[in-house]
């Protein structure tokens, strides 16, 4: 997969291949601060990497029109401790195929593709039907096993849209 170096929202820069130092993997998700499929993961990505201190985490926010000061006010009114880069010009979603956020990705140290989908089948965990699908990739990677299932599809809010650069209706 390739190589991203991007501004953090919390000032400086990161490169995805320095993030992989010390690190058997990572996992890079697509993300957005105003998509509310990815809101439902702020704990889960505030607490990735003290659960997986082997994995890296990098949310990408690259969703058209979002900028690095929106990004900037919801890192603080949600909370969010979990290191958010910002593509202005979404090469970075482009280059990983990534059409909506949340899109997760596992890679290894190589940045070789292991998994790329959704983190869940979108339910709440108390429901029956709930299924996790990143974490059992992870598992899988981590014990040195074949990820059993290396794909799901993922939905929630397009990373660009002709809607996006629609004129807005003005009366």
């Amino acid at each position: 997969m390739p190589d991203v170096e991007l501004p953090l929202a919390s000032g400086g820069a990161t490169i995805l291949s320095q993030r992989l130092t010390n690190h058997r993997g990572a996992v890079v998700l697509f993300w957005s601060g105003m998509c509310a499929h990815c809101a439902r993961y702020d704990e889960y990505l505030n607490t990735f990497e003290q659960r997986h201190p082997e994995i890296a985490l990098l949310a990408i926010a690259a969703r058209h029109t979002e900028t690095l000061q929106q990004i900037r006010l919801t890192v603080a009114d949600r909370g969010l401790t979990f290191p958010i880069a910002h593509c202005a010009d979404g090469r970075a979603a482009a280059g990983w195929q990534a059409p909506q956020t949340p899109r997760a990705y596992l890679v290894d140290r190589h940045r070789m593709l292991r998994y790329r989908g959704a983190i869940d089948n979108y339910k709440y965990r108390n429901d029956a039907a709930y299924a996790e699908y990143l974490e059992p990739a992870i598992d899988d990677f981590l014990h040195g096993r074949p990820i059993v299932r290396a794909e799901t599809p993922s939905f929630g809010c397009a990373i660009d849209s002709i809607y996006y650069a629609l004129p807005r209706v003005t009366r």
